[in-house]
């Protein structure tokens, strides 16, 4: 079997983050998706749960962080620049905040971070291995 990731996060309006995720060119997969919950496809190997408040609280009593918090960032490989710049703009006139970090330009390596309606923290990264220094 092929290892995936299943990244799950807490929403506090499902439709809302379900048309934000949309935006971004994920694709929901019914199959695993109800009233609680929305199965967003980045890829054959991401997916992002999105969980209501209430269906999140059935996988862990742990306290939901505020949306002014980051515990982690989660990084999206896009195919050129063009697609990190296209996904921040679609960012912003979803409800996220994008360019919430300064954008990375290493020339190899072009990236923007953004927060979903949520809060939570984001990259979109492109990279052209070839032109990558090499390593010391």
């Amino acid at each position: 079997m092929t290892r995936m990731i299943f990244v799950s996060l807490p929403v506090t309006e499902l439709a809302r983050a379900q048309a934000f995720y949309e935006a971004l060119g994920f694709v929901n997969n019914p199959q695993f998706s109800d009233d609680g919950s929305a199965c967003m496809v980045w890829s054959e190997t991401i997916h992002v749960m999105l969980l209501t408040h209430a269906k999140w609280q059935g996988f862990t009593t742990r306290p939901i962080p505020p949306a002014t918090a980051s515990e982690v960032m989660l990084a999206l490989s896009c195919e050129s620049r063009e697609d990190v710049d296209r996904m921040n703009g679609a960012v912003a006139s979803r409800g996220g905040i994008a360019d919430i970090n300064p954008r990375q330009d290493l020339g190899f390596m072009y990236n923007r971070s953004f927060v979903d309606p949520d809060g939570h923290l984001w990259e979109a990264v492109w990279m052209d291995p070839a032109a990558t220094p090499p390593s010391a």
